[in-house]
Formats: structure tokens, sequence, C-alpha cells
């Protein structure tokens, strides 16, 4: 048991020492986590020590996946129902040529650039097709841009694109099977009784009992979570629907999903964000490097050439649309997600899997970095808050009421 506790310690460790390193280079923490991986898979390597880190144990991967469903929950429930609607048709398109604009590039470039086979180039395309909900969720939160039509429209495109991306991995890889039939119905039925159920146990046992809210919501997600991969999905899928459907039932408490936010990023989420980073090989991504630009440059360049002139029509000011174009830029948990389903079905062999996680990774980084430091839309940021301690009040005012 020591060890399990010394391992999540060192772990935890690094996540302050990426805490301190985001306040003062002013990026999001979860870009500086992926970094803080990278070099510690990098120095544990060097000195014979790679399986130290313990990136594959198992209560690590559930913390991590844990980390991943919960942050993908919080996304969805950002995205209020009627911002959605009003912005329905900015973020159909946007996302579907997010979706589309990369996958046909990557797909051209891993065919007939690096020689790849037909099912190793699809598969590539359905991996750097994506948009990371978790890294852009992660930066929406930082900066208040999750409270902003402007946020909420990025959201929003971001899961249309990754709709996509799980729907082209499911057509071209994964057969439809009578438990991906069970998947969909029991999935679809707990929907259409979710929102009734959740403000049915708040309004009973909510202030009576301990945490219920969020082990009833966790209960959903874990339960949906084993039946996705059960039926050959992934755990995340459920997850952002989920939050969309108790978008409304989560912002009517924001003292609770304040709570579950601190749960999410200050347990779960580091050991999602560096974990990624311990995957990539720096060895061998120094031993072929042109394979890495190529389908970096792929990923990225397709992304902006599609989307650029479409956002354009949403957002006419040059720093909006460019903030825009570079988070939907961005990739790692769906990307993450197909890269691993190629290599364990063989679609892709391991120095493949390497490249793309190490080029989805790489999006997530530095589409972001270049976003917040060069195109940030400061116009758009919500003012900040005045604390209650500094707001006057009134001689005799009653402080508890």
């Amino acid at each position: 048991m020591e060890h399990i506790f010394a391992i999540a310690a060192f772990w935890l460790g690094l996540s302050v020492l990426s805490a301190v390193a985001a306040y003062h280079l002013r990026v999001s923490i979860a870009l500086v986590e992926i970094c803080v991986g990278v070099i510690a898979a990098a120095v544990a390597a060097l000195l014979g020590k790679a399986d130290a880190l313990g990136s594959n144990l198992e209560w690590l991967r559930f913390l991590a996946a844990s980390g991943a469903v919960l942050l993908t929950f919080l996304a969805g429930a950002e995205l209020e129902p009627d911002v959605i609607r009003k912005k329905l048709k900015e973020v159909t398109v946007v996302g579907l040529v997010g979706f589309f604009a990369p996958f046909l590039g990557c797909v051209v470039i891993a065919r007939y650039v690096l020689d790849w086979n037909l099912q190793a180039s699809l598969l590539c395309g359905v991996a750097l097709s994506t948009t990371s909900m978790a890294v852009v969720y992660a930066v929406m939160l930082e900066t208040g841009f999750n409270k902003t039509d402007f946020g909420k429209g990025i959201l929003g495109a971001c899961f249309i694109n990754d709709l996509g991306t799980v729907i082209a991995l499911g057509l071209l890889f994964a057969p439809f099977t009578y438990k991906t039939a069970i998947f969909i119905a029991v999935t679809a039925f707990v929907l259409s009784v979710l929102p009734f159920t959740s403000r049915w146990l708040t309004r009973v046992y909510a202030h009576r009992t301990a945490a219920i809210r969020t082990k009833w919501v966790i209960l959903v997600l874990f339960g949906l979570g084993a039946l996705a991969l059960w039926s050959g999905s992934e755990a995340v899928l459920p997850a952002y629907i989920v939050g969309m459907v108790l978008a409304e039932f989560s912002n009517e408490d924001t003292f609770w999903i304040r709570r579950l936010r601190t749960l999410t990023a200050g347990l779960l989420t580091p050991f999602y964000f560096l974990r990624a980073g311990t995957f990539v090989s720096l060895p061998a991504l120094v031993a072929a490097p042109a394979v890495f630009l190529f389908l970096l440059g792929g990923k990225v360049i397709s992304k902006i050439l599609g989307l650029y002139p479409v956002i354009g029509q949403f957002r006419h000011r040059r720093d909006e649309r460019w903030y825009y174009t570079l988070m939907m830029s961005t990739g790692l948990t769906f990307g993450t997600i197909s890269a691993l389903y190629g290599f364990s079905h063989n679609i892709v062999t391991q120095a493949q899997y390497s490249f793309l996680v190490a080029v989805v990774i790489a999006s997530a980084v530095v589409p972001t970095v270049i976003a917040g430091l060069m195109f940030l839309p400061r116009h758009l940021l919500p003012e900040p808050k005045m604390p209650v301690e500094a707001i006057p009040q009134e001689e005799g005012a009653d402080e508890e009421g």
C-alpha cells in the first residue's frame, strides 16, 4: 500500500510543480502537466526507471480515466441549451468542417506521403480529426470564457467535431453489434429520465445527506461508461451527453458544480494529463522527426485552412477568428483514444501509434499556447467579480441573509 501512496504523491507533486509553472508562464495548467509528463518520462527512461512512473498501473489508469470522464461531463454541463439553440448553425457548421478538413487531409498525407496502408491511413485521419474537449474546456475554465457566449460556442463546436470522430471510428472500424444496440437503448432511456430523477433526489435528499448529487452523477457516468466499454465504445462518449442533459440542472446550483470541479481538477485530471505526456517517446521522435512534422502540420494546417474562412462568417474580429480556429485545432482525449484503439486492434504498428500520440499531444500544446499568447480576445473576457468581503454593506444588514 505504501508503494501506491508513494507513486500518487509523486504524481501530485508533479501536478503542484505544473501549477506553479503555469502561473508564471501564464498558460493553461493542463498543457503544462502534459509537458511535465513528457519530461518525467524522458528522465525516467534515461535513468532506466521507466516502469517506476507507474503509467500503466490499473489504479492510476482508473484515476486518469475518471478525470477524463468527469472533465468531459463538466464541459457538457457548461453548454446551456438556450445558447446552443441560438448558435445551432455556428456550432454545426464549424464542428463538421473541423472534423472533415483534418480527416481528409491527414488520410491523404498518411497514404500518399508516408506510404501507410489504407486502414492505418484512415485510423490516422480519425485520430487527428479531433478537437480536445478536455484541453479546450480547461482553457475556457481558466480564462472565464466558459461563462460567455463566445466560449460556449467553441465548446459546442468541439462537441460536434468529436461526435463526428466517434461516429467515424465506429463506422470504419467497430462493427455494429447487439451490444451497440443495447448501449444506445439503455443510454437513451437513462438520458430521458435523468433530469427528473436528479431533481427529485436533490429536492428530497440533497440537504439531508452527504453529497448525494455528486454520488448520483458519478454513478450515472460510471455506469454508462462501463456499458460503453462493454459495447466496444469509450467511457467518455456518454459523459458529454449526460453533461448536456443536466446542464440546466447543474447551473441551478453553482456552488455544487464548483465543488465537483474542484474534485475533478484537484485530484483526477492531473493524473490524466500527466499520464498522457508520459506516453511520448522523445527518442522515437528524434529518430524520425519528419514523420512527426508531416502529421502535425497536416492536422493543424488542414484545420486552419478549413476553419478560418468558415469561422470568419460568425466572428469578424481577427483575434476572435484566430483564437477560435486555434482552439479548434487542438487534440487530446478522443485522439489518444482512437490511436490506442488502432494499436490494440493491430490497425497501426507501435511506431505509427507513437507518432500519432505524439502529434495528438503536440496539437494540444502548440495551437493553444499560440492562441493564448498572440490572439487572446481580451475584450470578451468576463469582468472579475468583486470579492464578497470587499462589497460594502449597509449598517445593520444581516450578514447571513
